[in-house]
């Protein structure tokens, strides 16, 4: 198949490439090169041609492809007039991997996330309906959840409200039962649950998920939204507030200094390796998904807290131990652990990396900066 990354030079993006160039597809890759993604250094073309699978070359909005260039690099904003149409030429799939990512600085953000990922969103799916392409895979996040699922021994499973800043200043971190305040008990989240999205990058990935429901149902499309969990592994960016936790320890303890673990470290959260994320896009690739929209958690189904993370990378790095500092970021919540028995179960999907051997190797995977 012909499959079009978007966002294809970054993270994410570019393991999925290379995952679908090994099983054989033909890959076009097009990328901002956001700085909030690829960092000063890393946003350049040359530099994104250096990411990209063998034999993709870059170029730039408006260079012919060129005779053998199977794989082109366009850097481009997809949201950008007449970018898409070239792009989708022969187009049998879409995998949606551009976006501005991350908890952010600020609210002064938002409109930063509304146009890299919910504009453009929304500019890729008119351009996919006016040229006959009626498949896409679309990055989501487990933010879109808010909390995570709890269940309280009294009134059985609830959904906390926003915690309060009073609470966590005291260091009273675990969410109350709404109904009777009593302590909860943390599950796996499913994908049926309502979701409550409590930041600017939740809102922005829930909106992406409607768009792309509602051009479904119109366009007569289908759409796998996959739900990604904490992810990690090689090429994520450093020193940047955009980053993953596991970046900004890991930049931290290169740095010479040790991880600051916001709260008291015993959230939870499900860390899944860069390489399972790009196979979970690979199999929703290759398959049709038995509804116009499916939203599948891509997690690994085994869940550690943040503090764990912390340890893990300092043992394997022989670093300076993590500082507990307390505190919390507005809009962050507690745990958040999914269920994987839905990708399993439709796609075929199981991570493969384990959490101990990943967050080892990831203690000198290459970064970006």
């Amino acid at each position: 198949m012909r499959i079009l990354v978007t966002g294809g030079a970054g993270f994410v993006g570019s393991h999925v490439a290379d995952v679908l160039v090994r099983r054989g597809h033909e890959v076009v890759l097009v990328d901002a090169l956001l700085p909030e993604a690829h960092g000063a250094r890393g946003g350049t073309p040359a530099a994104a041609a250096a990411r990209a699978p063998t034999g993709a070359p870059t170029r730039e909005p408006g260079e012919s492809e060129g005779a053998g260039h199977g794989r082109p690099f366009v850097h481009a904003l997809i949201q950008e007039p007449g970018v898409l149409a070239d792009l989708l030429r022969g187009v049998d799939v879409v995998c949606h991997q551009a976006a501005m990512v991350g908890h952010g600085v600020d609210p002064g953000d938002a409109p930063a996330y509304a146009r890299h990922n919910d504009y453009a969103t929304a500019c890729l799916l008119a351009a996919m309906y006016a040229h006959g392409v009626r498949r896409l895979v679309l990055a989501s996040s487990m933010v879109v959840y808010g909390e995570g699922a709890y269940r309280c021994v009294e009134h059985g499973g609830v959904r906390p409200g926003p915690r309060l800043v009073a609470d966590l200043d005291a260091g009273r971190y675990e969410p109350p039962c709404p109904r009777c305040g009593s302590a909860l008990e943390a599950e796996l989240i499913p994908e049926d649950v309502a979701l409550d999205p409590r930041s600017l990058y939740a809102a922005s990935k829930l909106a992406q998920e409607n768009y792309a429901a509602a051009w479904a149902r119109q366009a007569g499309g289908t759409v796998w939204a996959l739900r990604y969990h904490n992810v990690y592994g090689p090429r994520m960016p450093r020193d940047t507030p955009y980053a993953g936790v596991a970046s900004l320890f890991r930049s931290a303890l290169a740095r010479g200094e040790a991880p600051l673990v916001l709260e008291d470290g015993r959230q939870r959260r499900d860390f899944v390796h860069v390489r399972d994320i790009a196979m979970a896009n690979a199999l929703a690739a290759e398959s049709a998904p038995p509804s116009a929209f499916e939203a599948v958690n891509v997690c690994s189904g085994d869940p550690h807290t943040i503090g764990e993370l912390a340890e893990t990378l300092v043992l394997a790095s022989a670093g300076k131990p993590p500082r507990i500092v307390g505190g919390a970021r507005a809009g962050d919540v507690r745990h958040i652990v999914a269920d994987p028995a839905k990708a399993r179960r439709l796609l075929g999907f199981a991570a493969a990396t384990s959490f101990a051997d990943g967050i080892r190797a990831f203690a000198d995977d290459p970064l970006r900066s």
